[in-house]
């Protein structure tokens, strides 16, 4: 009996050892992959400041670093004096002559009338005396042209009154209102490129490295840092062609790792379409069991938290 007995506890236990190589057997090896977001600057310049370091954890919108700003900022001054000197042209085109010109013409034009009256009168009286041979043929005709000057320098000032008094052309005025949009769009180029002299963090997340330090020149386009948000991370693993169907696109795998504590679920969103060898191998129908086919998997967010770049994991299709 007790040999009948040791025999059925060696058959449970190697039944048991059996389930848990399966168990084991029906998992793949793979990673996890992190997609770094690298924020940079629009345009380079010396770097002022830098207001994170690598470990900590920002919240999206917060400012990340700045660079030098000083001739973004004089652009920026630049377009607003042109706005108002552009603004200023148009509203003096829609009112015509200021009050105080106006009345220096017509002071002008009462002092040339009063002299055209005096001329008149005195070349109405050298007619007269010439007439009666009391004066020379000379002195008449300076009073005529005394008269005709003064005549003609009141026509001159009646019409420099009539244009004062005369809003600007409808054509010129349109020009200087075109010239405003022109300055105000000039203004919102120049406070974008002053914009960007500060950049924010894009989304949340925690800084894995910085590139740059206060006082560095950076380039256009050049990383400062790299920033990990928690959506970010994912896992790659690697599958058998002939375990394909288990880790369809859209299904469900749950992944284990060292000191991650339970589980942790993630959906298949990517399946390579071209099949690959690892190790590389000649290509005939006898090494086909080589073939697997790259598999990523995104975790939820919070989940994501409790992985780390390059951290190795046990990955395994729900109901495996």
């Amino acid at each position: 009996m007790r040999s009948i007995g040791l025999g059925i506890g060696m058959a449970l236990l190697a039944l048991a050892l059996a389930g848990c190589d399966k168990t084991a057997d029906s998992s793949i090896t793979g990673y996890v992959e992190a997609l770094y977001l690298r924020p940079a600057p629009a345009s380079g310049g010396r770097m002022t400041s830098l207001a994170v370091d690598r470990g900590a954890t920002v919240k999206a919108g917060q400012p990340l670093f700045a660079l030098d700003a000083d001739r973004e900022q004089a652009a920026v001054a630049e377009a607003q004096a042109r706005i108002e000197a552009q603004s200023a042209r148009v509203a003096d085109l829609d009112k015509g002559g200021r009050p105080e010109e106006l009345a220096v013409i017509r002071a002008q034009l009462q002092q040339a009338e009063a002299q055209l009256k005096l001329s008149t009168a005195t070349a109405k009286r050298q007619a007269s005396l010439a007439a009666q041979k009391l004066v020379s043929a000379e002195a008449l005709d300076t009073a005529n042209t005394t008269q005709a000057r003064d005549s003609a320098h009141v026509a001159e000032l009646k019409r420099q009154l009539d244009v004062a008094e005369l809003t600007g052309r409808s054509d010129a005025i349109e020009a200087a209102r075109q010239d405003v949009a022109a300055a105000q769009a000039q203004l919102a180029q120049a406070q974008w490129a002053l914009a960007q002299k500060s950049v924010a963090a894009p989304a949340d997340g925690s800084i894995e490295d910085v590139y740059f330090r206060a006082g560095e020149w950076v380039n256009a386009g050049q990383p400062v840092l790299a920033l990990l948000p928690p959506a970010n991370r994912r896992l790659r693993f690697f599958v058998p062609q002939q375990r394909l169907a288990e880790f369809a696109q859209g299904r469900s795998v749950h992944a284990r790792c060292d000191g991650c504590g339970e589980a942790i679920a993630a959906t298949v969103n990517f399946v390579a379409a071209q099949a690959e060898f690892a190790p590389p191998v000649l290509f005939d129908r006898h090494q086909r069991s080589r073939l697997v086919y790259r598999v990523e998997a995104l975790p939820a967010a919070a989940d994501a938290l409790r992985l780390h770049p390059g951290q190795p994991v046990d990955v395994s299709a729900d109901g495996a």
